[in-house]
């Protein structure tokens, strides 16, 4: 098991799903999480169930990755709270299924501003805390959608802000490695989470559609992810550094 005992780590989009079982993970091995989320109640109960459990612990702190101004207040908030950031998981995301031919460019604005300069801005305030105290690791949530053609779903805006992820971990990498920061991604498959749930609900075909794309037949679930993400994180990946990791089951290479 990774250690990551006295580390802080903040993880952006941590209320509930990906973010919110990698929360949990990095908190049984050992790290102060700070869980960074526009869902106050969800956020705040997720943090009280992983601070009462946890060999670490965690703390919420209401955080808009859109706004620039905000984003600065939140990393200097959790640097004079603790010190020090050594990590951090880039995972605030939306999407939302739109034809190219309909897509809004409000939609369009709205996804690249929290899933790409959201991201973004969180390495950059994060990471300038990093580097003034030692280094750390960065791990971005890009997709299977940023890396390759995913269907029957459309959603142009979301692919297109996945993929810049991928690619603004790769320069990032480049970039920080001499201040000690490595910076790596991973591009989950689909992952049972509230979103797919609803998906399948609604559209049965293509939740089936999915199945039948996924090697293993069955959606990931968001704890496999968490481990892979606590691993990135960790010095057990020191040298692991600007790689764009598929945790899909094999989607990818089917």
């Amino acid at each position: 098991m990774t250690d990551l005992e006295d580390r802080v780590i903040v993880v952006t989009g941590g209320a509930r799903g990906i973010g919110g079982a990698t929360a949990a993970v990095l908190a049984e091995r050992g790290a102060q999480v700070v869980i960074g989320d526009l869902l106050e109640e969800a956020g705040t109960a997720t943090a009280a169930t992983i601070d009462a459990g946890g060999r670490g612990g965690a703390e919420f702190r209401r955080l808009d990755v859109t706004d620039p101004d905000g984003v600065a207040r939140f990393a200097a908030a959790v640097l004079a709270a603790h010190g020090k950031v050594d990590g951090l998981m880039n995972n605030a995301g939306i999407v939302e299924d739109q034809s190219t031919f309909e897509l809004d460019l409000e939609v369009w604005s709205r996804t690249l501003a929290v899933n790409l300069t959201g991201s973004f801005l969180c390495a950059r305030e994060l990471g300038r805390s990093m580097a003034a105290t030692g280094g750390g690791a960065i791990v971005n949530v890009s997709s299977i959608a940023g890396i390759s053609a995913t269907h029957p779903e459309v959603h142009l805006a979301y692919d297109v802000s996945k993929a810049g992820v991928a690619q603004m971990t790769r320069s990032l990498a480049v970039e920080w490695v001499g201040h000690g920061i490595r910076v790596n991604a991973v591009a989950p498959g689909y992952t049972h989470t509230q979103i797919l749930d609803e998906v399948g609900s609604a559209d049965p075909q293509t939740m089936s559609d999915w199945l039948g794309q996924i090697p293993t037949g069955r959606l990931i679930e968001p704890p496999e992810i968490a481990t892979v993400v606590a691993f990135l994180l960790s010095d057990d990946a020191s040298a692991v550094n600007g790689h764009i990791l598929a945790a899909d089951a094999g989607y990818s290479i089917y």
